[in-house]
């Protein structure tokens, strides 16, 4: 009888988990830098521009999948 092995089970950087989102079409989803503090210098247009939210380019949403590796939720 052939002993069974374990696979290691694969942890998820938090950091990652906490900032970004995936869609079901399996983009990852992101919110805009800039957005938190020292607003006072920035234009009304870039202030309202940076409240939507943004997607992660292909190449760095393959580095990405690799540290989320259970998707984000």
């Amino acid at each position: 009888m052939a002993k069974k092995v374990k696979k290691m089970k694969l942890k998820t950087k938090k950091a990652a988990s906490k900032r970004l989102r995936m869609t079901k079409s399996g983009l990852l989803k992101k919110r805009n830098a800039g957005r938190q503090h020292i607003l006072g210098k920035k234009t009304r247009k870039h202030k309202r521009q940076l409240r939507h939210s943004g997607y992660i380019s292909a190449t760095d949403a393959k580095r990405i999948r690799k540290v989320l590796p259970y998707g984000t939720n």
